[in-house]
């Protein structure tokens, strides 16, 4: 997957705000992989992927319906955008980890909306 923008978060979390919450997991997850492998196919063949665009995260999220933005008061809007940092930053510390950054991130992710 290309490097991240905040509009890849955006467009991410408006594709998630328009799923109901129990899927939008497995969504994110399909989103996700669905930039990595339009990444991977544009660095093989030179060219966008016909379906999935140039491998990010943005132009994954566009083949899904989107929700308008709301304001960044809507608790629903916040859990998404949530979800997609989250799932982010997870994967970034998989995939390289910089152990004291990753650290302190999972040391983080209480549950603190409660």
């Amino acid at each position: 997957m290309r490097q991240v923008l905040m509009g890849d978060v955006i467009a991410a979390a408006r594709v998630l705000l328009a799923d109901d919450p129990p899927h939008r997991p497995v969504l994110l997850g399909r989103m996700i992989h669905q930039a990595e492998q339009a990444d991977h196919y544009r660095k093989r063949l030179g060219r966008n992927h016909p379906d999935w665009g140039n491998g990010s995260l943005m132009a994954a999220a566009g083949v899904w319906p989107q929700a308008p933005e709301p304001f960044l008061s809507d608790p629903d809007y916040l859990d998404c955008l949530d979800m997609v940092l989250v799932r982010l930053a997870l994967r970034r510390c998989r995939r390289k980890p910089v152990f004291s950054s990753c650290r302190s991130f999972q040391m983080k992710t209480v549950d603190y909306l409660v």
